[in-house]
Order: structure tokens, then C-alpha cells, then sequence
């Protein structure tokens, strides 16, 4: 089962996601794409965690998704990748990739995750909603989570929208 799990900030989505995951399954996995860079996101970092509690192994990987997929899947587990968006701003910024190299990645991400024994629930920002960023990687990002996430959804058994904490199923 693949369920992606789409939404704007602090609109719940990752809430839905890990309360799905605790029903689905006692062996449980976090696979988290941030980095605690600074202070202020080492704080969001630990509110997550302390939210998750002890029962979820937790998996840092901001780079290599895919790869680290094929490392944790296992039949009865569930896993939760939170979240995308973040994901491909590691691709384009850390990584140096451009658009196209990271729709690659997704595209790899996409045709992966079917082949898996664990049931995935991916988090992802929906962007598309928003302001036009004004400078050119903000638009790049942009462009790339919707392109990105049309992907993900064509791939996924299940797409859920969450607006004010409210799921909306849209697949």
C-alpha cells in the first residue's frame, strides 16, 4: 500500500500520516528527509520525535531516498517518509542537481515504491496554492513538488489532501 499524503504547512498532514502508520502496524519507521541546520529547526526536529515517542525507529536521509528505502522495507512494517518537498530542496541545494536530475530521482522514487514489501505513507507539501516565488530556484522548487507530487500520486494507491487538519481523499 502506498498512500501519499499531500498538504500546506502545519496543516496536519504529517499528524494523519503517523496516526495511519501506528494503525497499520506495530513495526514502525520515520524516514526523515530534514537536517537540524540551525536552532530553530533543531526544535522542530525534537517536537517530532517527542511526538512520535519510543515505539518508532527513526531513519535520517536527506539525500538517498530511494537507496534507503531498499535498506528498511520488510513485509508487516510501515514506514513513513516525511517529507518530499524537503527532500527535493536537499537535491537542488545540497546535492547541486538541477530540475531535471531531481525529477530523476522522483521518477526512480515513483517506480520503487510499488516493488516494496512495507506499506509507505509519503508526506508532501502541496505548493502549488501559493505565491509565485520570486527568485528562480524558488520557482524551480516549486515547479519541481508539483511535478513531483503528480508523480508520486500516479504511483500511489491512495492520495489524501489535508486542509485545516481535515482529510480529503482524493484516490
Amino acid at each position: 500500500m502506498i498512500h501519499l499524503v499531500l498538504g500546506g504547512a502545519k496543516s496536519g498532514k504529517s499528524d494523519l500520516a503517523l496516526a495511519e502508520a501506528e494503525r497499520l502496524s506495530a513495526e514502525r519507521v520515520f524516514v526523515a528527509t530534514a537536517e537540524a541546520l540551525d536552532e530553530e529547526m533543531a526544535a522542530r526536529v525534537a517536537a517530532h520525535q517527542e511526538r512520535r515517542g519510543p515505539d518508532w525507529r527513526t531513519v535520517e536521509e536527506p539525500l538517498g531516498l530511494a537507496d534507503r528505502l531498499r535498506q528498511i522495507d520488510g513485509p508487516g512494517r510501515v514506514v513513513v517518509v516525511d517529507c518530499v518537498t524537503l527532500w527535493l530542496s536537499n537535491l537542488l541545494t545540497r546535492a547541486g542537481l538541477d530540475a531535471a536530475a531531481a525529477l530523476e530521482r522522483v521518477q526512480e522514487l515513483a517506480s520503487l515504491l510499488s516493488r516494496l514489501e512495507a506499506d509507505l505513507i509519503v508526506v508532501s507539501n502541496e505548493v502549488g496554492s501559493g505565491v509565485v516565488p520570486a527568485d528562480e530556484l524558488g520557482r524551480a522548487w516549486r515547479d519541481l513538488a508539483g511535478r513531483a507530487n503528480q508523480i508520486l500520486a500516479t504511483a500511489a494507491d491512495r492520495v489524501t489532501l489535508v486542509v485545516a487538519g481535515l482529510p480529503l481523499d482524493l484516490k
